[in-house]
């Protein structure tokens, strides 16, 4: 392109007269031919450069509807566009084109939200420390919480961790734990307590 006010001469161009008639200096700056052959170039010295590029009328010759377009064009870098949703904006896409062979979009908010899973009853709250010293989950029925029990007293009797005064509270808190648990425990399961259930009412 022609050069700016304040650009510099061409470092690698060589030795060449400017192409003014009549002008013997030597050629250190380039600009195009036309607007057709933009990447052939005219060289000159810099007086005549600037010159030419004053005299430069890219649209000269043009109407009007052509520098319409010609300006069009250019707001898209000279690339192809096409109005939003003209492409493919009514059409669904194939079950191949979503394919996902390598699990690439599994954690993108878009694939969580349509393979959310429905969310997990909640432990109440007075409930939620004694499960965890047992490691269990709610919900929870009888026989894993005796079946846990029993492995971890197993685990932690004192026979079995030679008088171990670690494992002895630890298992003090399993004994807590399982007490209150099994309390809650009804014939069908774990039941509400007294106050959730009459909220329930």
């Amino acid at each position: 392109m022609p050069p700016r006010r304040g650009a510099k001469p061409e470092p690698l161009s060589p030795p060449r007269p400017c192409e003014m008639p009549g002008c013997e200096a030597q050629a250190e700056y380039r600009a195009p031919k036309s607007r057709t052959t933009l990447n052939e170039y005219r060289w000159f010295c810099l007086p005549h450069v600037r010159e030419y590029n004053a005299s430069w009328d890219y649209y000269k010759g043009m109407g009007p509807n052509e520098i319409e377009a010609n300006l069009r064009h250019d707001t898209a870098w000279q690339r192809p566009t096409w109005p939003l949703g003209r492409l493919g904006g009514s059409q669904r896409f194939s079950a191949e084109f979503l394919r996902d062979p390598l699990g690439l979009l599994y954690a993108t908010p878009l694939h969580a939200k349509r393979t959310k899973q429905p969310e997990r009853p909640q432990a109440p709250p007075e409930l939620r420390a004694a499960l965890d010293v047992l490691g269990l989950e709610w919900p929870l029925d009888q026989p894993t919480l005796r079946a846990r029990y029993y492995a971890l007293a197993k685990q932690l009797h004192p026979d079995a961790n030679g008088g171990d005064r670690g494992a002895e509270d630890r298992l003090k808190d399993v004994n807590r734990a399982y007490s209150l648990l099994r309390q809650r425990a009804g014939a069908g399961g774990f039941q509400a307590a007294p106050a959730e259930a009459g909220a329930a009412r």
